[in-house]
């Protein structure tokens, strides 16, 4: 087999990614993303981090708003993403925000929303390594979003996902930034970058 350029590869593996996580049925997803939010609330590492940056879920994605929600009880600061392409911008949110179709489909806090720079980042994924290895959608928004934020503080970055998505290698380009703990509804996996 001849081995592909990474970027080829990666696409090749993300279609397979994809697959996977679409082949999961709706229930499960649900219950894997109550497990994912039980695990990631006893995280020591998140315990007194604020603000925690999120996503709003599209396609098939762990759903991490039970998270978000969780976290803001707990008295954290919870932003999500607003896609300024090529970029990242995090702004603060609560449940019953207003919303704005943003890139890709997305929802995402409106330009009003107060900017926030995160110390965690919850992170979508359609692949990853036990390294902490990821496949994205292959735009490089977190990638780029991360390297910002490392350039102010040091940030805890926690890939979610369900444990189908995990593949032996994700090929790691000079561009990738690689996850400390990744969770599925199977277990919480500290990656060799931690």
């Amino acid at each position: 087999m001849t081995s592909l350029p990474p970027p080829e590869l990666k696409e090749r593996l993300r279609g397979e990614g994809f697959a996977r996580r679409d082949g999961l049925d709706k229930k499960f997803r649900h219950e894997a993303a109550q497990r994912i939010m039980a695990q990631a609330l006893d995280l020591p590492d998140l315990q007194d981090v604020t603000p925690v940056g999120g996503y709003w879920p599209i396609r098939t994605e762990v759903d991490p708003r039970p998270l978000m929600e969780a976290l803001l009880d707990c008295g954290h600061d919870v932003a999500l993403s607003q896609i300024l392409h090529p970029h990242l911008s995090w702004r603060l949110w609560q449940p019953g925000d207003v919303l704005v179709k943003g890139g890709f489909g997305v929802r995402e806090p409106g330009p009003d929303a107060p900017e926030v720079f995160p110390k965690a980042l919850l992170v979508p994924l359609v692949a990853f390594d036990r390294r902490g290895g990821r496949i994205g959608y292959g735009k490089g928004h977190f990638d780029r979003a991360i390297a910002a934020l490392e350039e102010q503080h040091p940030v805890l970055t926690i890939g979610l996902a369900y444990a189908v998505q995990e593949i032996d290698e994700v090929p790691v380009e000079p561009h990738d930034r690689l996850l400390d703990v990744i969770i599925t509804e199977a277990e919480l996996i500290r990656t060799k970058s931690a």
